[in-house]
């Protein structure tokens, strides 16, 4: 089977650098709740997210949650594993299903280790996605809830290219850190705003550019972090590999 990659950090490499990523994939479905890596533990693959959202979130004690990070064809999950030993207290599995390309961390590090190119992409993934996750952090604190779903929102719209999202109100509920009837109250707000069509499981966005004006200031931060990404990517770069 050929499986076409959209992967933007596979694409910014040099033909050699992923070919020899490449030999070491698998192309693999995600489908929705997939684990990709549990919490304090090393996982035995990493994923090059080429269509879907991956979520990364953190928990409490108590049991409450919150998503901290999204990570869509732009990236890999399971980078951070690759820099050291200290463990890696959120997790990360499938919220929008898509498909990936499953490489065992193992065979990630050592290409790490030994290509300059390949670490320089992952390290620029890396810290793009940290100073999201700090931009997150700070946007879960301080901003109201019917801006952070706005601000989500266009995240996810970014990352699958769709003005449809299909996510239940457990996941919406999840990444606002909040309870179900608030996701259903701030989603309906923005409904009759006309920003967006709602119903259980599908968010339809009606008015981008609306949209944009009702979200934190965040959203444009977080927004030229992904766009400034891979500067130097070949463009249009298509992968095909037999799985």
């Amino acid at each position: 089977m050929f499986v076409q990659s959209s992967n933007l950090l596979l694409s910014s490499l040099s033909a050699e650098c992923r070919d020899a990523l490449l030999a070491n994939c698998t192309a693999v479905p995600l489908p929705i709740k997939t684990p990709l890596y549990d919490a304090n533990r090393t996982p035995v693959y990493a994923y090059f997210m080429t269509s879907g959202i991956a979520s990364v979130v953190a928990s409490t004690q108590s049991g409450a949650t919150v998503e901290v990070g999204v990570i869509g064809h732009e990236g890999i999950v399971g980078s951070f594993h690759i820099l050291g030993p200290a463990p890696v207290s959120t997790v990360s599995f499938i919220q929008l299903e898509g498909t990936g390309l499953k490489i065992p961390l193992i065979e990630l590090r050592k290409a790490f280790r030994s290509s300059e190119e390949i670490r320089d992409r992952i390290l620029e993934f890396i810290q793009e996605q940290a100073l999201t996750v700090s931009q997150i952090a700070g946007c879960n604190r301080f901003h109201e809830f019917d801006q952070r779903l706005a601000r989500w929102l266009l995240m996810a719209q970014d990352r699958t290219k769709s003005s449809v999202l299909n996510f239940t109100q457990e996941f919406l509920a999840m990444m606002l850190g909040a309870q179900r009837t608030t996701v259903t109250s701030v989603a309906g707000g923005l409904q009759e705003r006309g920003l967006i069509e709602y119903r259980r499981g599908h968010v339809r966005i009606l008015d981008r550019e609306r949209l944009e004006a009702a979200a934190c200031d965040c959203y444009q931060i977080t927004k030229q972090l992904h766009a400034n990404l891979y500067k130097r990517a070949v463009p249009d770069c298509a992968i095909s590999l037999h799985a």
